[in-house]
């Protein structure tokens, strides 16, 4: 038994990547099968060196970095769905950035197929995994671009494209972004402060919390707004005071 339970130990130990190099040498393998024109080999093997083993996110960009200078742009379409057809958490990261590297030149192109591979994996860390890396990219980097597109993604049917909004405000604003487009991400956050889906409230309260967190002055700006619209739920009220205690100001307001 003490030596079955060693030997699964050494396995798993195995299978845990955190070296940039080793990274580096499994793309470069599979992509030696891309370059012999053997797509189904080349996804097998980046498959079985990178996306079934443990690797960090940073690792995983790397590599995503590395596939979309490899492949030509007209090519990548088709490697997107073969990763998204895998069904990894890592290969939705791969998938996520090499779209976040597509955003200069195919800007809605790209947030058309992060929005639909968030519908088609159907999962909260789908959502969050490449809304982060592709809407919450686009926030930060092309907010006059970008917040139209959220509004407009505000009144979607689906639960993952609005949940999406939030994860990528969070980014955006942990991130940095501008004062003057936080305000214009807040103002759209309040008009979301009604659903009542479970999943669309995580992702709204999480930047919510950003939000209150980093910028408190804009919640003390729209109180009368917060105050005046029963409509708002409790949940939202609740994300607000959260992140207002993480500043250690204003915290009061919002304790009843």
């Amino acid at each position: 038994m003490e030596i079955s339970v060693k030997l699964q130990l050494v396995i798993s130990f195995m299978n845990i990547i955190t070296n940039k190099a080793i990274v580096q040498a499994a793309t470069a393998e599979a992509l030696s099968f891309y370059a012999m024109d053997d797509g189904q080999a080349f996804i097998r093997a980046l498959d079985a060196r990178l996306l079934t083993a443990k690797v960090r996110f940073p690792l995983l960009e790397t590599a995503a970095r590395q596939l979309s200078a490899a492949i030509p742009e007209e090519e990548k379409d088709a490697v997107l769905e073969q990763l998204i057809a895998l069904n990894r958490i890592g290969s939705y990261v791969v998938a996520g950035m090499m779209l976040q590297l597509r955003l200069e030149h195919a800007f809605r192109d790209s947030l058309d197929k992060a929005a639909m591979y968030m519908i088609r994996g159907d999962e909260w860390y789908v959502c969050d995994i490449i809304g982060e890396r592709v809407m919450g990219y686009a926030l930060l980097t092309k907010p006059e671009q970008m917040l139209p597109v959220l509004r407009e993604m505000a009144g979607h049917e689906n639960k993952w494209i609005v949940r999406s909004i939030g994860v990528a405000v969070h980014y955006a604003v942990k991130k940095g972004l501008k004062k003057t487009y936080v305000v214009q991400a807040f103002e759209l956050l309040l008009s979301l402060g009604t659903t009542t889906d479970h999943h669309t409230k995580k992702g709204i309260g999480w930047a919510v919390k950003t939000v209150a967190k980093f910028h408190p002055d804009i919640i003390t700006q729209s109180e009368r707004t917060i105050a005046g619209n029963p409509a708002i739920r409790t949940w939202f009220k609740t994300k607000i005071r959260i992140g207002l205690s993480r500043t250690d100001k204003y915290a009061q307001r919002y304790t009843g």
